[in-house]
């Protein structure tokens, strides 16, 4: 069994339109973007699913592929994000209703 809070976005292939139709009103995964269309036929579309969900996807004439661990894309985009308040005055004074406590 596998972490649950783990999203994964996987590339999910099919070998035709219907294959495509029928996966996602079955399965009903989340999915990002639109769907392309190659010149043979098949069609690709991302979707986010957890390992479990991935598994239960491929089946006859659909492939899924892991692109990339979305949670920890999402956790390393999260890190860059600095904290406070960049657009306020360094001398800005808190507001609001709180109790003033002294740093340690």
């Amino acid at each position: 069994m596998s972490d649950d809070r783990t999203i994964l976005r996987a590339r999910v292939a099919a070998r035709d339109a219907d294959t495509l139709r029928a996966l996602l009103r079955d399965a009903h995964p989340d999915v990002g973007g639109r769907v392309r269309q190659a010149e043979d036929g098949s069609c690709t579309i991302d979707a986010y699913v957890t390992p479990d969900e991935a598994e239960a996807l491929e089946r006859e004439g659909v492939t899924v592929t892991i692109v990339e661990d979305a949670t920890a894309v999402g956790r390393a985009r999260q890190a860059e994000v600095g904290e406070g308040d960049r657009f306020a005055p360094e001398d800005a004074l808190p507001q609001g209703l709180a109790l003033k406590v002294k740093d340690s």
